[in-house]
Parts: structure tokens; C-alpha cells; sequence
């Protein structure tokens, strides 16, 4: 069995149910101070990304979850003698809206030291910038809502996430050709 990490570099993946991962993460803090269990729970974190959505023709920009369903908690579980620490166990199990540990029901295993360096970097990027948001995939059909060719449909060939671009196969003058759209300028036909 790998050592336990010190307790500020424990942490943990929680299965919480859909859509109350904010509210389980603000309880969790609001009895992390009434409990004091401050020397136990350090961090909880709701990983998201801004996304930019076209509803309407507005963009408006929303946050989207890129973990549905689960939280990330820096916590003290595991004592240095590798001993499970009850009052943090319990304190999370118990707690409304958590289902429990994520891969494992009797003891959970901390995230690796370089997952975790990952997943802080990948929350930091992406709350910074901006991505578009694509509900598509290659080969839908879509139709053009904007640009010189509104009104035709097309083929999406290609989808590149990070600039929210598509590359749509329409036809024009009887030939299929390949056009680069954003992803505001298309809907599904």
C-alpha cells in the first residue's frame, strides 16, 4: 500500500447527487466553521468552466460543471499511522447529499500528487478563459442561422472545442465544400 500523504495533500473525489454539488459544497463549509472541523476539511471545490452559449441570438456566458455529480475535498481521512480518522469520515457521510466515497465503499484512496496538480491546473485554466459551448457532433446536420450561408444545411465534419469553430460540408453550386463556421452560426436541421 502507497503512504498516506500528509493531511494537507489528502484529497479526496465525492459522489454527491446530481445537481446539489454547490449546495452540499456550501454546507459542507457552513459546518466545516459551526463544527469546528477546520483542522480536518481544508478545501472544497466544485470544478467548473465559463462557457459562452447563444440562446436567442445573445451569447450569454454560463458555468458548467465539468465533474456532474461529484466534489473535490482536501481533507485530513487518514491519520499518519495510516488509520482511518473517524470524525472526518463520518462528518462527510453523514453529511445530506453525499453518496459516498468515489471507487471504494470501506476505504477511499487518496488522488495521486500529479492527478491532483492536474486538476488544480486544469480548474484554474479554464475559470480564466472563456470556452464555447458545442452540443454538436461529426456528422450532424445542421442548419446555417447566420453568415453568407444562412438558410443552407450541412454535414459537421470537423469540431474544434477549444475556438467553438466547425468545419460544415455544404453544398454549393452542386458541389459539397467545406466551410468553417462558429458554433453560434449553426443550429441543428
Amino acid at each position: 500500500m502507497p503512504a498516506i500523504p500528509e493531511a494537507r495533500k489528502q484529497w479526496f473525489v465525492v459522489h454527491v447527487l446530481s445537481g446539489q454539488e454547490q449546495k452540499v459544497r456550501d454546507r459542507i463549509k457552513r459546518l466545516v466553521e459551526s463544527e469546528e472541523m477546520g483542522d480536518y476539511i481544508f478545501e472544497v471545490l466544485v470544478p467548473q468552466e465559463r462557457v459562452e452559449e447563444n440562446r436567442k441570438g445573445k451569447k450569454i456566458e454560463t458555468k458548467r460543471k465539468f465533474f456532474p455529480g461529484y466534489i473535490i475535498v482536501n481533507m485530513k481521512l487518514f491519520a499518519e499511522d495510516n488509520s482511518l480518522v473517524e470524525k472526518t469520515w463520518y462528518f462527510i457521510k453523514e453529511m445530506d447529499g453525499v453518496i459516498g466515497f468515489a471507487g471504494t465503499k470501506d476505504k477511499p484512496i487518496p488522488m495521486r500528487q500529479r492527478e491532483v496538480d492536474g486538476m488544480l491546473g486544469q480548474i484554474k485554466e479554464r475559470e480564466e478563459s472563456v470556452r464555447p459551448a458545442i452540443s454538436f457532433d461529426t456528422g450532424d446536420s445542421v442548419k446555417v442561422g447566420d453568415g453568407p450561408f444562412e438558410g443552407q444545411t450541412g454535414i459537421i465534419e470537423e469540431i474544434d472545442h477549444e475556438t467553438g469553430k466547425l468545419l460544415v460540408s455544404v453544398t454549393i453550386f452542386g458541389r459539397s465544400t467545406p466551410v468553417e463556421l462558429e458554433a453560434w452560426q449553426v443550429e441543428k436541421g
